[in-house]
């Protein structure tokens, strides 16, 4: 086994972020890019895909909110929005989020 293999601390990598709300991928497994992002408590507006989206919460809390049914999201917990669903992230949301998607 290569001793060059790839670690990255998701954490810190969130941190050095320049803007919270601006993922940037890490990385691609089984054909899925891994994003990063750092959440801060201002909202974030309604958007949808042509592919899922696991939302992987590694810190704080996401407040998703899923065509107006609110959902909480907190640290170790991961939710999946199935394709074509619109999704927006209501404002209190904080912490270090983990996007896996296309």
């Amino acid at each position: 086994m290569s001793q060059n293999l790839p670690k990255i601390n998701l954490i810190d990598a969130a941190q050095a972020l320049p803007t919270a709300w601006r993922s940037t991928v890490l990385g691609q497994a089984a054909g899925a890019n891994v994003k990063v992002l750092r959440m801060d408590a201002a909202a974030y507006p309604d958007e949808s895909h042509a592919f899922d989206e696991a939302l992987l919460v590694l810190d704080g809390q996401m407040n998703l909110d899923i065509q107006g049914q609110q959902i909480e999201v907190t640290a170790g917990e991961v939710f999946i929005v199935p394709a074509g669903v619109p999704h927006a992230v209501a404002p209190g949301s904080h912490g270090t989020l983990v996007i896996i998607d296309q």
